[in-house]
């Protein structure tokens, strides 16, 4: 229990952290949270690609549920392999959906650092002609 609100508190600070620079147009504000989509990200890829590699381990894990879930026999009596493919689908939606968030804060990282940065050209035109 420690644990998992110390994630959380974590997580909130996380967040707190980047809308504070998206507000403030601070870049390195957005970077935890940003890095913090990369590794949500490659553990969800982890997670089709054992599905993927171990189809087996679903079965394995609906029959370890306690029987208070609603829904277990009907899941359980599915096609093993039609319910892989529905559980790769559903995974390959969420890493859309994910994939999309982080080009979002790329974007917003990118933007900020633009506005931030004073690289920029001046050309001064005179019409002067001596």
């Amino acid at each position: 229990m420690c644990i998992a609100t110390a994630i959380s508190l974590l997580m909130i600070l996380i967040c707190a952290m980047a809308t504070y620079g998206a507000y403030k147009q601070h870049a390195a504000w957005i970077i935890p949270f940003f890095c913090y989509q990369i590794f949500d990200f490659a553990l969800n890829t982890l997670v089709a690609i054992s599905v993927l590699v171990y189809p087996s381990t679903i079965q394995d894990y609906l029959r370890q549920l306690p029987t208070s879930v609603p829904y277990k026999e009907e899941i359980m009596s599915v096609n093993p392999t039609c319910l892989v493919v529905i559980i790769l689908l559903f995974i390959s939606i969420i890493l859309a959906f994910k994939g999309y968030l982080i080009s979002c804060v790329w974007n917003c990282y990118r933007y900020i650092n633009g506005r931030n940065n004073s690289d920029v050209l001046v050309y001064i035109t005179t019409n002067d002609t001596a």
